[in-house]
């Protein structure tokens, strides 16, 4: 990849891998979760709204108002007030961790939503281990603990919302501008979530703490990533972008356990990993072909060097 792929990348795998930190950060400073998700969605859409019509990109969008309003319910105003609500009772890390199944519950999707998909046995086995994933974090580090339960579960119904999200983009919305889509459907789940962030504003007015984390949420985890994704899907096309996937539970492992102290259990690793490589062969178990390229013409740069030294 270009050097302008490699910092869009890096740009999203640690954009995409920081809400949960964020999230974590303003739930513990009492905001409720419904006015998180509702101020982030808010201040994301104000700024996609104006670079999309700045650009003339609106118009794009005519004709296509019910399928905006399906994506921005399964994609937004869904998970993002379940996974709040869940981090009221888990860990950032936990979350990252069940938010991982993204990659397992696409598929799952696929196999119904998509003709052209089909169940082989390297998908079958996939489903299987990423399965073991989730049984081994909730079964050892969540059993027995009512409300970790309810977070956990929150958090995965989320995902399932996630997982929803690009089907519905690649066969209802696409070729349609990414700002002006984006931006409307953020326009759209702030209406959807308004009547429900009023039933429960924040009591008093927010910490500095959780005034800068829902800002950043709206701000960088919002807005500023998906003009980043954007970036990296031109510079190095949509085959490489999805690699993301599997790299900001990671990163927010990493962040929860570095900056909030949080301690994952046996089962929140042995999960994480399981939940991965579970995803990685549901997916088709698959290097992208421009990774499989290039480590394919490597492989036999080395062979063919070996070879002629013989």
């Amino acid at each position: 990849m270009s050097r302008r792929a490699w910092i869009a990348f890096a740009a999203m795998s640690l954009l995409w891998g920081i809400p949960y930190l964020f999230i974590k950060v303003a739930i513990d400073d009492g905001v409720p979760p419904a006015f998180i998700a509702w101020a982030r969605v808010v201040l994301g859409a104000v700024v996609l709204l104006v670079l999309a019509a700045r650009a003339g990109a609106l118009g794009t969008l005519r004709g296509h108002g019910r399928w905006l309003l399906l994506y921005a319910v399964c994609e937004i105003a869904i998970p993002f007030p379940l996974i709040a609500a869940g981090e009221q009772h888990v860990s950032s890390s936990t979350t990252a961790i069940a938010i991982a199944t993204v990659p397992l519950l696409a598929a799952l999707v696929a196999l119904r939503f998509d003709p052209g998909e089909r169940l082989t046995r390297r998908r079958f086995a996939g489903m299987l281990i990423g399965l073991a994933g989730v049984v081994a974090l909730v079964g050892i580090d969540v059993a027995g603990n009512a409300g970790e339960l309810l977070g956990v579960g929150a958090i995965v119904l989320a995902a399932c919302g996630y997982a929803t999200g690009p089907l519905i983009i690649s066969r209802l919305l696409r070729g349609l501008d990414p700002r002006a889509t984006m931006g409307m459907s953020l326009a759209i789940a702030a209406v959807v979530l308004t009547p429900v962030a009023a039933l429960d504003p924040p009591r008093s007015v927010p910490p500095a703490g959780a005034i800068t984390a829902i800002v950043v949420l709206g701000l960088v985890c919002t807005a500023a990533a998906f003009i980043a994704f954007t970036v990296l899907i031109d510079a190095a096309g949509p085959s490489r972008a999805v690699i993301i996937t599997y790299v900001n539970p990671v990163v927010a492992l990493a962040l929860g356990v570095a900056l909030l102290g949080e301690q994952p259990g046996a089962g929140a690793i042995a999960g994480l990993l399981l939940i991965l490589a579970g995803s990685w062969f549901a997916t088709d178990g698959r290097l992208p072909p421009w990774l499989e390229r290039r480590l394919g013409g490597r492989y036999a740069a080395r062979r063919a060097a070996s070879t002629a030294k013989r």
